[in-house]
């Protein structure tokens, strides 16, 4: 058995060209183009790599970008203070600021500052408190991009055994509201499971993830999901990047490829949809401020 190919790469084509036809169909309404502010702060070559695919993204898909580079030794308040002016700003729908940020600078009290009708990444905590009581604003770029490559692929979550492993505030958390919720008008995206939350510290953990018809690894540690914890036939979604020896790779041993129905690779599954969501809830925000 060799599980099939959950690929996240040419689902992000599809999804970017509905959103290219929106911004297009937008543009001639004679509106302005949606627009994203990424904001980065120092040199780090990934988090560089990140703002500029996303950069590429947005024009592909028709959305206008800015990117502010900041140095290292921005100080808090200068970023604040950039922030603010992207808050400001009626040409600016959304706003990003990558993640890390230097260790001088509080990473909560620079999402917390961002306008929520703005936050795009779904980090401010009225965006999480929204999502919770199944009303968000929008849904948190990966874990909508998993959602939707499962739904995209055929997979159906309502009434299955979903566990995922990992509990981190941008993945785990709330892609366990939105796989444990009911689909709504409010909530579409709501995946009517029964979701159990581990982690590397789980008792038992390979019993608990062979429970699963479909199984999400985003423990942030490479081959950490091995061919006995998957029941033969699941669907296993890999959000991990993790570097080895310069190499990207998942949580997911690639020896699962012969017990599981499904699974996505890295690269070239969940990573794209990232992007690709990110470019879904800024022109959300723009449809929002003038349709």
């Amino acid at each position: 058995m060799t599980a099939q190919r959950l690929d996240g790469k040419a689902l992000a084509t599809t999804v970017r060209g509905e959103i290219a036809a929106r911004a297009a169909a937008r543009a001639q309404r004679g509106k302005r183009p949606a627009c994203l502010a990424a904001v980065i702060v120092g040199d780090d070559p990934a988090s560089h790599t990140y703002v500029r695919n996303k950069h590429k993204a947005c024009a592909d898909s028709g959305l206008a970008s800015a990117v502010h580079a900041l140095p290292a030794s921005t100080s808090q308040d200068e970023l604040l203070a950039v922030v603010a002016r992207l808050n400001a700003d009626p040409a600016v729908h959304g706003i990003l600021v990558q993640l890390p940020l230097p260790k001088h600078i509080d990473d909560a009290a620079v999402i917390r500052a961002i306008r929520p009708d703005k936050d795009v990444d779904c980090f401010h905590p009225e965006n999480v408190g929204l999502l919770a009581t199944g009303f968000p604003r929008y849904y948190p770029c990966t874990p909508h991009g998993v959602v939707l490559l499962l739904q995209r692929n055929g997979i159906e979550t309502a009434g299955r055994e979903v566990v995922i492993v990992g509990r981190s505030n941008i993945v785990g958390k709330p892609l366990a509201l939105m796989l444990a919720q009911k689909p709504t008008r409010a909530n579409p995206a709501a995946g009517d499971a029964t979701v159990t939350v581990a982690h590397t510290r789980t008792v038992n953990l390979v019993a608990v993830c062979r429970r699963a018809d479909v199984l999400i690894a985003a423990a942030g540690r490479a081959a950490v999901i091995t061919p006995d914890m998957v029941r033969t036939g699941a669907a296993v979604v890999d959000v991990g990047t993790n570097s080895v020896n310069g190499k990207l790779v998942g949580d997911v041993h690639p020896d699962v490829a012969q017990v599981a129905g499904w699974l996505s690779p890295v690269p070239g599954g969940v990573g794209p949809m990232t992007i690709t969501m990110l470019l879904h809830n800024t022109l959300a925000a723009a449809e929002h401020v003038d349709g």
